[in-house]
């Protein structure tokens, strides 16, 4: 799809919404993985001035029905799977007749709900002997329902046509209008909404977009869960660059052959996958013998020693003694024939930019993604209260084991905690709470003022409840939660 076609569906989904009766800022339950969808139905509720509320099966059916509850949600877009999982509503059920007893009682639990759009893959109607590609669904695949139920159940291809059939102008939202409830599962109690408003998100992107570069000819793959701000807050800084986005099957243990497929320039993951990523070529490297085992150490050691000291070393010395002198050349592009080439195709061979958030890096992990796949590997920090980032790492900045410098988007301050030793004063680096105050910060957890109060104080500043020290260069470093 082109971003004018996307435009277009856009148009189509919002004004369907409206034929619905949805008014403008209704919340919208968005309920299905990662695909072309989710993100056109986000950019109609921003033209639309409807606020998004992500749902997730993590955070099981109880919280699922909480949040719904909870934030008066008038829509939901699904796909049967969740509506099976996460609502209670058994997928089985949208083939089988009668329906009532079970929708009465399903409808009963999310009174505010008044429209439910379902998303067929067309893998599912492939599965289900309906040979037709339809995307989005036929509408007899839906079931009829209750005259009692003040609901109704469309396919996503019947509200793309009642919205093409009764188009509606946009309306666009201020800056302090609320733009999305990110509901975060905490350590207890309750989900706690998270508002953020278009300002928020804004701010957010464009202060990422001064150390971050991106082009039209990048491309992005898609499998961090839209329900997070990681996630979210890349797609709006994506589409400020024009970049395109591919999205993986939906099966985690195809990411790599997706990644193999689609052979994208920009990949965004967590800790816990780069962990995999650096076990696995360690060990295939262990595997492949002695001899290959030295040649990948010998490049890995040489392109460390360049990238730390910032230059292209000379080799002063044969690293084997059937290796070629390469005195005063730069030793990359022999080693990247000989060995890294190799790894570089495991993620397509083309990734020239990482990020790493959501958890603390390994350094020599970090180092070891800069030296196996040649691009800039990017650390950051930042949480659901900040609209995505508060700090990260400059262009440029080869020093690894830190979250980098502010975005320029906000402040930072460090707040003294003399319970824990930590203070201004602390020698060699100023040691304490990470306060961040600017227009990334929240506007409150949704109908929670108790909470609100507890992280942001009456200056603004949201207190993060992290410990960080202040490093040479403005850098932040994060040691302890």
């Amino acid at each position: 799809m082109t971003y004018g076609e996307v435009g277009t569906a856009r148009a189509a989904i919002g004004s369907g919404l409206l034929f619905h009766g949805i008014p403008k800022g209704s919340c919208v339950g968005f309920y299905f993985i990662n695909r072309p969808e989710w993100l056109i139905v986000d950019y109609a509720c921003s033209a639309y001035s409807l606020v998004s509320v992500p749902l997730y099966d993590t955070l099981g059916p109880d919280a699922v029905k909480y949040i719904v509850n909870h934030a008066d949600v008038k829509a939901i877009f699904c796909v049967p799977q969740t509506l099976n999982s996460g609502l209670g509503f058994v997928s089985q059920y949208l083939f089988s007749f009668p329906l009532e007893l079970q929708l009465r009682g399903f409808f009963n639990e999310i009174p505010s709900v008044h429209l439910i759009v379902v998303y067929f893959r067309n893998l599912l109607t492939e599965s289900l002997n309906k040979k037709r590609s339809v995307v989005g669904g036929m509408d007899n695949e839906l079931p009829s329902l209750p005259p009692s139920t003040d609901i109704q159940i469309v396919t996503y291809a019947k509200l793309l046509r009642e919205g093409r059939g009764n188009p509606q102008p946009f309306s666009p939202p201020n800056p302090n209008d609320v733009a999305t409830i990110c509901y975060t599962s905490g350590t207890t109690g309750t989900p706690k909404g998270v508002v953020l408003t278009h300002g928020n998100l804004i701010a957010n992107a464009a202060g990422c977009s001064i150390a971050t570069k991106f082009y039209p000819s990048d491309i992005y793959i898609s499998y961090l869960p839209l329900a997070h701000i990681y996630e979210r807050g890349y797609q709006v800084l994506l589409a400020y660059f024009g970049v395109a986005v591919g999205f993986y099957q939906g099966d985690n243990m195809e990411l790599m052959n997706d990644l193999v497929a689609l052979r994208p320039t920009i990949f965004c993951s967590v800790p816990r996958l780069y962990n995999r990523i650096y076990a696995g070529i360690l060990s295939a490297v262990k595997s492949s013998g002695p001899l290959k085992e030295r040649l990948f150490n010998a490049a890995y050691n040489s392109k460390r020693q360049a990238i730390m000291n910032g230059i292209h070393l000379r080799l002063d010395i044969c690293v084997f003694p059937f290796c070629p002198l390469l005195e005063g050349k730069n030793p990359s592009p022999l080693w990247d024939k000989l060995v890294f080439n190799k790894i570089k195709a495991k993620l397509g061979g083309r990734v020239r930019f990482f990020s790493s958030g959501a958890s603390p890096l390994s350094p020599d992990i970090l180092d070891f993604l800069k030296i196996c796949f040649g691009g800039r590997v990017l650390e950051g920090y930042g949480m659901t209260e900040s609209s995505c980032v508060i700090s990260m790492m400059d262009e440029g900045d080869n020093l690894s084991g830190h979250v980098g410098s502010p975005n320029p988007a906000c402040e930072i301050k460090l707040v003294d905690v003399p319970e824990m030793n930590y203070t201004s004063d602390d020698e060699p680096h100023p040691r304490g709470e990470i306060c961040v105050r600017g227009p990334i910060i929240f506007q409150g957890y949704y109908k929670d003022e108790v909470h609100t109060k507890e992280v942001l104080d009456e200056d603004g500043w949201l207190h993060t409840g992290d410990i960080g020290l202040w490093l040479p260069g403005g850098r932040l470093k994060i040691i302890d939660r």
